[in-house]
């Protein structure tokens, strides 16, 4: 299965996921590429949407390699086989581990504006990105999701390896996943269109949203 774009994917992930509007859920999006899926979903649903905030870490000078995830509320994710094969200083790993934290608490500040989070608490949460290579993003984001309290935790993505599908089931109460090819490299080759989403439009659907929940007859 290939997707034309992110607004494709979300709209096709948005028909498998329709029985769960009437369990009032949240829908959280992975910034940045996460987000622009995680829309079509919360519009079809008729749920708020927010930002899950996790940042990849990447093994230095080859950092598309990542060896593991952090979040906010201080959940840290480590393939600690990746480390064991980057054969990186536990010093280096240190150091790009303080460099995400200071981007997480920056991307907290541009994508909410100084507004609180969602609260997840008693809730269903859908935790929404635009694939899944090795999962360790989407396992923190679930930790992050549990940590705030979430009544039930559903990981919703397009395409995943097969994998990393497979272990985030531990992760999540429900995985929803529309593809998983048994030969999987990376995520955008199952896109026709996978450019990179800028914090702009990662703001503006948030803005949108909160538009279409404060305003039924407003912005869509």
């Amino acid at each position: 299965m290939r997707f034309r774009d992110r607004v494709d994917a979300g709209r096709r992930l948005a028909e498998r996921l329709g029985g769960l509007r009437a369990e009032d859920p949240v829908v959280l999006g992975l910034p940045r590429g996460g987000v622009p899926v995680a829309y079509e979903v919360a519009r079809a649903l008729g749920a708020p949407m927010d930002v899950v905030l996790v940042r990849k870490l990447g093994v230095p000078f080859h950092e598309e390699l990542g060896f593991g995830a952090i979040g906010e509320g201080g959940v840290r994710v480590v393939h600690s086989d990746i480390v064991r094969m980057s054969r990186v200083e536990e010093d280096d790993l240190a150091e790009v581990q303080q460099r995400e934290e200071a981007n997480l608490a920056r991307q907290a500040e541009r994508f909410r504006g100084g507004r609180p989070r969602i609260p997840l608490k008693g809730r269903t949460a859908i935790v929404i990105d635009d694939g899944v290579a090795t999962g360790a993003t989407a396992s923190a984001a679930c930790q992050v999701v549990r940590a705030q309290e979430a009544g039930r935790v559903v990981l919703a993505v397009p395409v995943a390896a097969p994998d990393a599908a497979q272990a985030l089931r531990a992760e999540a109460d429900e995985l929803v996943c529309l593809s998983t090819p048994p030969v999987f490299f990376a995520v955008g080759e199952w896109y026709q269109d996978f450019s990179q989403t800028p914090d702009e439009e990662v703001i503006d659907l948030l803005e949108r949203n909160r538009a279409a929940r404060t305003d039924p007859g407003g912005v869509r």
